[in-house]
C-alpha cells in the first residue's frame, strides 16, 4: 500500500517487553484515511502489540517501541500519552470488551465524551447517534453494563469510542467469545460507521474469514513480522491464505513461512 493519503503510518517498528523480549521485528504498515485495515494472524503473532504500539499503552505493560516510527496524520506520535492521542482522534477498543461494570450502559457511553468541550447538546446528539447504530443499547441504557451480554458489552465498547468523535478506532479482537450472528452484526456496524460517519478502522482479528469480508486491506502477521499484505479480496482468494488462515485446505498445518510464496517474497523480512 502506498503512503499517499495515509492516516496512520507505521515504519519498521520493533517492540521489546521487559527490556529483553523482542515481540515485533520491523513491522511496517499503512492505514489510509477512510479505510478498514485488518491485522490477521494466529494468537501471539503480534497483532495486539501492534495495536497497543499505536495507542501508546505499551508502557503500562513493560513494553516499548525501540526502533522505527509511528505517524498519525503525518506527525510522529510515539511519545504522546494515550490521553493526548484520544484528543487527536485515536481511540482503542481493547480486547475483552472492557466496560465499567458497575455503571449503566448509558453512563459507560458518556465516559467516552469526557475529553469533549463542545457542550451538552452536541454530546446528547452523539448519544442518539450511537443509539441509532446500536438500538439494543438504547433498550438497555439503564442496565448495569456488567449484567449485559457479551455482544452488548462489545457494542458498548465501540459506542463509547464513537462518543469521543474519533478519526481512527483501533479495534482489538472484536469477535472474541461472540456467537457468529453477533460477530456478523458487530462487523456490519463497523462497516456502516466507516461509510456513514467516516471513521477509519485498524482492527486486529484472528477470524480472518470475516475480517477479510469487511476490510479493504489486510496484513498477515506471523512471529512479529508481516508475511503478506494486500487488498482484502486478493488475500481472501489467495491459496496460501486459504490454507493457513481460512482453514480451507487439508493436510498438516505448517508455518506460513514454509510455503514457496513466502520464500519468493523475502522482501517481507527486509
Amino acid at each position: 500500500m502506498t503512503t499517499e493519503n495515509s492516516m496512520l503510518s507505521i515504519k519498521n517498528i520493533e517492540v521489546i517487553y521487559d527490556h529483553v523480549i523482542l515481540v515485533l521485528k520491523g513491522i511496517s504498515l499503512e492505514v489510509p484515511k477512510g479505510g478498514i485495515v485488518a491485522l490477521l494472524g494466529a494468537n501471539g503473532a503480534g497483532k495486539t502489540t501492534t495495536i497497543k504500539s499505536v495507542s501508546n499503552i505499551l508502557k503500562t505493560e513493560r513494553g516499548e517501541v525501540t526502533k522505527g516510527s509511528i505517524e498519525f496524520e503525518s506527525q510522529r506520535v510515539e511519545d504522546l500519552s494515550p490521553n493526548d492521542l484520544v484528543k487527536r482522534g485515536v481511540v482503542q477498543v481493547m480486547e475483552g470488551r472492557h466496560c465499567f461494570e458497575h455503571l449503566t450502559v448509558e453512563e459507560n457511553l458518556l465516559t467516552g465524551a469526557y475529553i469533549r468541550k463542545d457542550g451538552r447538546k452536541a454530546v446528547a446528539d452523539d448519544l442518539e447517534m450511537v443509539y441509532s447504530y446500536f438500538p439494543r443499547l438504547k433498550v438497555r441504557r439503564k442496565s448495569q453494563a456488567g449484567y449485559t451480554s457479551g455482544g452488548e458489552q462489545q457494542m458498548v465498547a465501540v459506542g463509547r469510542a464513537m462518543m469521543s468523535r474519533p478519526k481512527l478506532i483501533l479495534l482489538d479482537e472484536p469477535s472474541m467469545g461472540l456467537a457468529p450472528q453477533l460477530v456478523e452484526e458487530i462487523f456490519t456496524i463497523v462497516r456502516t460507521l466507516n461509510q456513514k460517519e467516516g471513521v477509519t478502522f485498524l482492527l486486529a482479528e484472528q477470524n480472518a474469514s470475516i475480517a477479510l469480508r469487511y476490510a479493504t486491506y489486510g496484513y498477515i502477521l506471523e512471529n512479529g513480522r508481516v508475511v503478506m499484505d494486500g487488498a482484502a479480496t486478493d488475500l481472501a482468494s489467495n491459496e496460501d491464505v486459504k490454507e493457513f488462515y481460512l482453514g480451507l485446505s487439508g493436510g498438516d498445518k505448517k508455518s506460513f513461512r514454509d510455503v514457496k510464496h513466502y520464500r519468493r517474497r523475502k522482501r517481507w523480512l527486509a
